[in-house]
C-alpha cells in the first residue's frame, strides 16, 4: 500500500491557511492519513545585499521569516492531530515547490488560489498560475 503524500504551499497568507484548512478536512475522511509537507520559498536576496552580509546571517533571516510564515499553519495540522513535515526552502516559488513536489513523489500540492504576491501576479503572473503549469501532480487551488 502506498501513502498518499500531500504539499501544501504556504506563505502565510489566508488564502493558504484556507488551503490548510481543506486538507484537514480531507485528511480527516480518509482511513490512512496522508504524509504532509508544509513548504515555504523564500525569494533569496539580492547579491547587491548578500555580497556584505555573512552567509549565516542570511540564512538565519530566510529560516525566521519562513518560520513566521509557517507558524499559523503548523498550529493548525498539529492541533487536527496531523503529522507534517515543515520545510524552508530559497528560490523562485513556483518552481521551487514543482521541484520539491516532484523529488518528494507528492500525489497532490495544495495552495491558496492568491497570496500575498496578488498585485504582482497581476503584472506578471500569479505563483498559483505557473505551479498549475509546471506542476506534473495535480494542484488544488483553494479560495
Amino acid at each position: 500500500m502506498s501513502i498518499t503524500t500531500w504539499l501544501i504551499a504556504i506563505d502565510g497568507s489566508m488564502p493558504s491557511l484556507k488551503a490548510v484548512d481543506h486538507v484537514i478536512h480531507e485528511a480527516t475522511n480518509r482511513l490512512s492519513k496522508p504524509q504532509i509537507f508544509l513548504v515555504n520559498v523564500q525569494s533569496p536576496l539580492s547579491s547587491d545585499i548578500t555580497r556584505f552580509i555573512d552567509g549565516k546571517v542570511v540564512e538565519d533571516y530566510h529560516r525566521e521569516a519562513g518560520d513566521t510564515a509557517l507558524a499559523a499553519a503548523k498550529e493548525k495540522l498539529a492541533s487536527a492531530g496531523l503529522v507534517y513535515s515543515a520545510h524552508i526552502l530559497v528560490g523562485e516559488a513556483a518552481p521551487t515547490i514543482v521541484d520539491f513536489a516532484t523529488n518528494k513523489n507528492c500525489s497532490m500540492i495544495f495552495m491558496g488560489s492568491h497570496g500575498f504576491g496578488s498585485v504582482v501576479g497581476l503584472l506578471m503572473g500569479s505563483i498559483a498560475t505557473k505551479v498549475v503549469h509546471l506542476s506534473p501532480v495535480p494542484v488544488l487551488l483553494v479560495k
